[in-house]
């Protein structure tokens, strides 16, 4: 199914939502995907926390149409994330969705150095709608804090006439080209004139064979700063569980209509932080284990960021320790397993023919409580589930900031209104096909 056939939706643009593991390879087992999976997934927390920090240095120094895009897993491009196919110039591109980024780049001709990618390369001389973006403009002058870096100018001298970025990973991978215009299409929606990176040279396993990535953060430069106009500053989505054969769904726009929630939409307010860059900061209130409340000193600053590009959910340690004591005390009939990578609470369930699983809640600003899809408490290691881990991990430090990541957010449908300043959620069963 291609995003133009999901197109308009009861006045909606709606974008098909993919899942993408992190390898498709058919003689990897499951172990050894999850052995890829996981550090990979743990540099990327790391990245997050370097970047939360920088944002607070940097600040510290200085209702329109709607599109629906589908969306689905990412398992047969090699990542672990969702994707969506978007229109560019004249071609298409399939791109991770992730709402803690700002920039929406590709991979671009003549490619200095790319990852493999499973469509063509965008080539801006085939399109006549691309356009450079010079230096002396706005949006120049916003790449410093839509990248979350700073010092070197993005321009200067006869050599760098367009406007270059630099977009750095912790875990090694990057993004290296230019600033440049053209017509993106979402779902039959048009947007002229849209700013994305066009890279020539990108390497990272994270990426997979995509061709890039969509920003969807809260910055000048991201897709829904940029589509405000059009779109109101509101998008949501809807992660589908499986990894094939099933598409969520990326909503543009505040049509409630074209959701399949099946539960209320309860909202709980952002953080408001001039400091928080393009992050999207709520308070964890809270968290329920099979209805038992959980106690810990650290929900009294439980700020979180709510986030389509982590997999696993990171938690303040004195959290994580108090919600693995209680799993552990209602899971008690089932033996312990050895920890694997960033997972260390773990079963072994061989033999075991109905597994009652712990209801997990999460409870944000106002009461607001968020069910997590059973298929979301649990990460089956091993297939044979002699090695099966509640789908949670502790951070390094009460001082870093807790991460609500895509495990846990399947099969809701989550609003994020930033005109209202306002996340939303809903239980929603998000296989479309």
């Amino acid at each position: 199914m291609e995003a133009a056939e999901m197109g308009a939706v009861g006045g909606a643009t709606v974008l098909e939502l993919r899942h993408h593991s992190f390898s498709s390879a058919p003689s990897k087992s499951r172990e050894e995907e999850a052995d890829a999976l996981l550090p990979s997934d743990a540099a990327r927390v790391a990245s997050l926390q370097w970047r939360i920090e920088n944002y607070r240095l940097i600040g510290s120094a200085a209702a329109a149409s709607k599109a629906q895009v589908p969306v689905s897993s990412g398992a047969k491009l090699r990542t672990l994330n969702y994707v969506a196919t978007v229109g560019l110039g004249g071609g298409e591109a399939t791109v991770i969705v992730d709402t803690a980024s700002e920039l929406t780049w590709v991979q671009c001709k003549p490619c200095d150095s790319c990852h493999d990618q499973q469509e063509p390369l965008f080539d801006p001389s085939s399109s006549p709608s691309y356009a450079a973006v010079p230096c002396n403009s706005s949006s120049c002058d916003a790449l410093q804090v839509a990248t979350g870096m700073s010092g070197s100018p993005a321009c200067g001298g006869a050599d760098r006439p367009a406007c270059s970025y630099t977009l750095s990973y912790r875990d090694g991978s990057y993004s290296r080209g230019v600033l440049a215009r053209d017509k993106l299409s979402l779902a039959g929606e048009a947007v002229d004139g849209f700013v994305f990176g066009c890279g020539t040279s990108n390497q990272g396993a994270p990426f997979g064979g995509t061709s890039g990535l969509m920003g969807l953060g809260r910055s000048q430069l991201s897709l829904v700063s940029q589509t405000a106009d059009q779109f109101g500053g509101v998008f949501s989505y809807c992660l589908p569980l499986k990894e094939s054969d099933s598409s969520g769904s990326l909503v543009l726009g505040d049509d409630s209509s074209v959701y399949r929630n099946s539960t209320p939409i309860v909202y709980t307010s952002m953080v408001s932080d001039p400091l928080q860059g393009p992050f999207y900061f709520l308070n964890l209130t809270g968290i329920t284990v099979g209805g038992q409340e959980v106690e810990s000193p650290g929900f009294s600053s439980g700020k979180v960021i709510v986030d389509s590009g982590t997999v696993i959910t990171s938690l303040a340690p004195s959290i994580y320790n108090a919600v693995k004591a209680e799993f552990l005390s209602q899971f008690a009939e089932y033996p312990q397993a050895p920890a694997f990578s960033i997972l260390d609470t773990c079963f072994d369930m061989t033999g075991f023919r109905e597994v009652q699983v712990p209801s997990l809640k999460l409870v944000f600003d106002g009461g607001v409580e968020v069910e997590v899809d059973s298929s979301g408490v649990l990460y089956f290691v091993s297939s044979d589930s002699s090695q099966v881990c509640l789908a949670m991990a502790a951070l390094r430090s009460e001082f870093e900031t807790s991460i609500i990541g895509n495990y846990q957010q399947k099969n809701l449908r989550v609003i994020f209104d930033t005109s209202a300043s306002q996340v939303g959620f809903a239980q929603e069963t998000c296989g479309y096909i």
